[in-house]
C-alpha cells in the first residue's frame, strides 16, 4: 500500500503537476482562440536562400494548435542543398496527403507560436545529411491519407523521428514534448535511439523507456515524457518540456 501511494504521489508531482502548470502558462499567453488566423510568418532565423550558397539543415519544433499546445509540439525539417535557390520544408499533417512539402514558411510560426531550433547543421555537415534525410522522406511508410493519428502516432513527431533515425551521426534529439516521437513507425518495439548512442523500448508509443548518451533517460507514460539529460544538463517534464541547457 505504501509503495502504491508513493508511486501515485510521484505520478502527480512529475506528470500531472507540470502539465497543470503548462496549462496555466498557456492560458496566460492567450494563444489559441484565433488559431486559424494566427501569424505564420518567418521568425527571421534562416538567411535568404538566394544569398546563402551553403547547405543548411534545421529541425524546428513549436507548440501545436489549440489545447494540444499545452503539452505537445509539432516538429518539422528544413533542408537546403548547396547552391539550391530555396529551402524545402517537410511536415507531416492531419489533412490531405500527410507528407506536406513547402506547405508553410520554412522558419515560420506555427499558428502564432514561434518555433525553437532543435537541431542545426550548416555547410559540409549539412550537405552530408541531406541526401539521407530526403531518402527517408521518400521511404516513410505512413504516407497515405488517413495514416496520421494525433496520439500516440504516427504524427508529425513520429515522422521527424524517422528522418533523424536516418542520420544518427547528427545526434539530434526531439524535445520531450514531441509526443509521438516514440511511436514505432517501423514496428520495432526495441531499437537503437536515433542518435545511435542508446536503446529505446516502447509499447506502441503508449509507454516506454529510452536510455542514451544523447537522449539521456526518458520515461514515457501515455506520451508524457519525464527524464534527465546528463550530456546537456536538463530536466525533462511533461508539458513544460526541457528545463536546462538548450538542444541547439
Amino acid at each position: 500500500m505504501k509503495i502504491a501511494r508513493r508511486v501515485l504521489i510521484l505520478f502527480v508531482l512529475v506528470w500531472l503537476l507540470p502539465i497543470g502548470l503548462a496549462a496555466v502558462l498557456y492560458q496566460r499567453d492567450g494563444i489559441g482562440a484565433a488559431w486559424a488566423s494566427a501569424d505564420r510568418s518567418s521568425i527571421g532565423h534562416l538567411p535568404p536562400a538566394d544569398q546563402h550558397t551553403g547547405a543548411i539543415v534545421r529541425v524546428f519544433a513549436a507548440p501545436t494548435v489549440r489545447w494540444r499546445g499545452v503539452f505537445a509540439v509539432h516538429s518539422w525539417v528544413v533542408v537546403k542543398p548547396e547552391g539550391a535557390p530555396g529551402y524545402t520544408r517537410y511536415d507531416y499533417t492531419a489533412w490531405g496527403d500527410p507528407i506536406r512539402v513547402n506547405g508553410f514558411v520554412p522558419d515560420g510560426r506555427w499558428f502564432g507560436r514561434a518555433p525553437e531550433v532543435v537541431f542545426a547543421a550548416d555547410g559540409a555537415a549539412a550537405a552530408a545529411l541531406i541526401p539521407r534525410l530526403q531518402a527517408a522522406v521518400e521511404a516513410y511508410p505512413w504516407r497515405a491519407r488517413g495514416d496520421y493519428r494525433v496520439w500516440p502516432g504516427p504524427n508529425s513527431n513520429t515522422f521527424v523521428a524517422a528522418l533523424l533515425d536516418a542520420v544518427p551521426e547528427a545526434q539530434a534529439v526531439l524535445p520531450p514534448t514531441a509526443i509521438g516521437k516514440d511511436h514505432p513507425y517501423d514496428g520495432r518495439w526495441l531499437r537503437r535511439t536515433a542518435s545511435g548512442t542508446g536503446m529505446r523500448l516502447t509499447l506502441g508509443g503508449y509507454a516506454g523507456i529510452t536510455i542514451g548518451w544523447a537522449e539521456g533517460v526518458e520515461i514515457n507514460i501515455l506520451g508524457g515524457v519525464a527524464g534527465i539529460d546528463v550530456r546537456r544538463p536538463a530536466v525533462k517534464l511533461p508539458g513544460l518540456g526541457r528545463i536546462g541547457v538548450p538542444l541547439a
